[in-house]
């Protein structure tokens, strides 16, 4: 069968995510392995035009991957026809006016979340998308990971019986940039940037929790900005506005209990930079990036509590490893496959503008827990 070509306009491809990601380990990697394989049997090949506000990066970026089509003129990439779809990895505080440019121009919308800076801003894209008629989606990479692949694969099976609980952790160190660089942009940790882990993390923990345990009805949250300064990528130091930590109880529906707890001034002592544990009636899990292992109810040890007494067991020991039982893509790459297939194929692709309108609600209703010192409860969504 004959290749069909998709254009895509691929906008903030210049910075850290836009380009690792999204441009080298998804979309050129797509293109590498001949396009994006449809359910007739047929591939779709993908076009790409990177826009971007630094003209030598892009003319460098494109030269590198042998591209041959890049802008700074944002309005003329959405009004050429060749190019229907557009995707967004801007920062968050320019990301809402382009897509409605985007949407304007008649284009189908892929964009890293969080899709805009508000639930009313994020709803407003969602109302526009539905009257345009034009597909939308937003980034959950996560799902897509092999450990948490390996964990919903639990979850279907019933291995966990009634879920009780589940505990994650996630989080690292990262320098303040004195004395040794920083491992994520200053704009991180300035509020008026659309910085802060709340923001940027509870996007991620609402796909996760509501696709793989029940949807979030209710946050208690209390937020932290624990280093008050850094420096930024000059070597100049800046005051932190933003929140750099966040610890958070989720209640779902079916009465499970989740706690999460987001950091970057957290030094690592964990098998991966992000863990979940599962206990169930009739199991438990801990999941990361990669890995899982569970403990099922028939070969569960019986500690016994004697602070007297030094502990001989190895509790690590007691967990068995779950095979990878196949092989997992990148997960960013997956989720563009299964995106492009919507756009062209019209399968199906849950994870629209209301899912992203989801997720910034919770990160609001995380930050309103935390200044009010209350519990919040979250309500329907609907366009």
């Amino acid at each position: 069968m004959a290749v069909r070509t998709l254009g895509v306009v691929m906008n903030g491809v210049t910075g850290r995510m836009g380009y690792r990601q999204h441009l080298l380990r998804s979309v050129l990697a797509i293109r590498e392995q001949g396009g994006v394989l449809l359910p007739d049997g047929s591939r779709v090949q993908l076009d790409p035009l990177l826009v971007g506000r630094n003209e030598d990066k892009l003319a460098e970026m494109a030269k590198l991957h042998g591209l041959t089509k890049w802008t700074t003129d944002l309005d003329a990439a959405l009004g050429d026809d060749a190019y229907p779809l557009y995707f967004d990895a801007q920062l968050t505080a320019v990301r809402e006016k382009s897509i409605i440019k985007a949407i304007d121009a008649g284009r189908h919308i892929y964009t890293e979340k969080p899709v805009a800076e508000s639930v009313e801003g994020a709803l407003d894209l969602a109302r526009r998308a539905a009257a345009a008629g034009v597909k939308n989606g937003v980034v959950h990479d996560k799902l897509y990971l092999p450990g948490l692949l390996k964990l919903k694969r639990l979850v279907d099976s019933g291995f966990f019986g009634r879920i009780l609980s589940v505990r994650g952790e996630f989080g690292y160190w990262v320098f303040e940039g004195d004395w040794q660089p920083a491992q994520r942009p200053s704009w991180n940790y300035r509020a008026e940037d659309g910085g802060g882990i709340t923001v940027d993390m509870f996007c991620h923990w609402n796909y996760v929790l509501e696709n793989l345990f029940g949807a979030v009805q209710a946050v208690t949250a209390r937020t932290a900005t624990h280093i008050p300064a850094r420096w930024d990528e000059k070597g100049a130091e800046y005051q932190a506005t933003a929140d750099d930590a966040a610890y958070a109880i989720f209640e779902l529906t079916g009465g499970v209990i989740a706690q999460l707890n987001s950091s970057w001034c957290v030094r690592v002592h964990r098998d991966e930079l992000v863990e979940f544990q599962v206990d169930g009636t009739h199991g438990s899990a801990v999941a990361g990036l990669h890995g899982c292992r569970i403990q099922p109810r028939e070969v569960t040890p019986r500690p016994v509590w004697n602070p007297d007494l030094r502990e001989t067991q190895s509790f690590r020991d007691q967990w068995q490893e779950v095979p990878d039982n196949g092989e997992f893509d990148n997960g960013f790459k997956a989720q563009w496959e299964q995106f492009v297939r919507h756009v062209v194929a019209d399968t199906p692709h849950p994870y629209d503008f209301l899912a992203g309108v989801r997720g910034i609600r919770l990160a609001e209703a995380g930050l309103k827990s935390s200044d009010e010192g209350k519990r919040i409860v979250l309500g329907d969504v609907a366009v």
